[in-house]
């Protein structure tokens, strides 16, 4: 079966070489504990396979034979702009990695179909101000949902697809987007996923939403994986786990591993311990 690598390498050569085509995961947890760093680090390095591959092959090593690299990268964001996210992946990852990577990204901005029924002023999440024509399109005006969903549509086959984050869908207001409507959205994903033949992963705030949405969430997706700060003695760490994943949490138990370690480096997040069970 071919793979497409999450871009950390030793967690893909543990795994067989990355996702089975076609999943959608979560990246689920507590707030600085390696989610985003992780989302930042999949479509960097996948992006630097393509722009760079010196730096890929330095930072990264082979694909796996089983493997292939996504087609495209695709960051989909409904509040920051390309320009922000840029930023934010620098504070994480080495510009001289992020600049030819993102080169290769495509950024999508949806903050005008999020915020457009906000009390928020128009010009503070586009960059220019409404014009006449835009109040006289304003009847045709796409809903959020409606908008990924379409942009998943014409960008999700054979690529790499980071969501950032279903947290900010669900806090909208139900007149907007409710509960129900992201958990059948994400569904649907699911099964068209399955022809798309890429890879999807999608951020959210483990400590912004309740068991029970968490665990509609996880049946909604091919696969979970969960990042955690634990503390021994005067240090914390953070940890990475995968709940439930088709394909991938059966060769982790294999070898028998219950958690991994992880810490961010300057070409992103990295393993830096493996628990097994003793």
């Amino acid at each position: 079966m071919n793979r497409i690598p999450f871009g950390v390498s030793q967690f893909d050569s543990l795994i067989g070489g990355g996702s089975p085509p076609g999943s959608v995961v979560l990246l689920a947890g507590d707030a600085g504990a390696g989610a985003r760093e992780f989302a930042y680090t999949s479509a960097t390095i996948n992006a630097l396979g393509h722009a760079d591959t010196d730096q890929f092959d330095l930072h990264y090593g082979e694909v796996d034979s089983r493997a292939n690299l996504p087609e495209e990268i695709h960051y989909v964001s409904f509040t920051a702009s390309a320009e922000e996210i840029h930023a934010e992946i620098t504070h994480a990852i080495d510009e001289e990695l992020v600049s030819p990577a993102s080169e290769l990204m495509a950024f999508e901005d949806l903050s005008t179909e999020y915020f457009q029924l906000s009390p928020i002023p128009h010009d503070w999440y586009v960059e220019k101000r409404r014009t006449i024509t835009d109040l006289g399109q304003s009847h045709s005006r796409r809903d959020i949902l409606e908008a990924l969903g379409e942009y998943l549509t014409d960008h999700a086959s054979g690529n790499l697809v980071v969501i950032d984050s279903l947290t900010d869908l669900i806090s909208l207001p139900d007149e907007q987007a409710d509960w129900h409507e992201i958990s059948m959205l994400l569904k649907g994903m699911k099964k068209a996923s399955q022809s798309w033949g890429g890879l999807i992963l999608a951020l959210v705030d483990q400590e912004s939403i309740t068991d029970t949405q968490m665990g509609e969430l996880m049946g909604a997706t091919d696969g979970t994986i969960s990042f955690e700060w634990e503390s021994g003695g005067n240090e914390r760490a953070r940890t990475m786990f995968v709940r439930e994943f088709r394909g991938v949490l059966s060769r982790i138990e294999d070898e028998n591993i219950i958690r991994f370690e992880i810490e961010i480096q300057g070409d992103g997040l990295d393993i830096s311990n493996v628990r097994k069970i003793r």
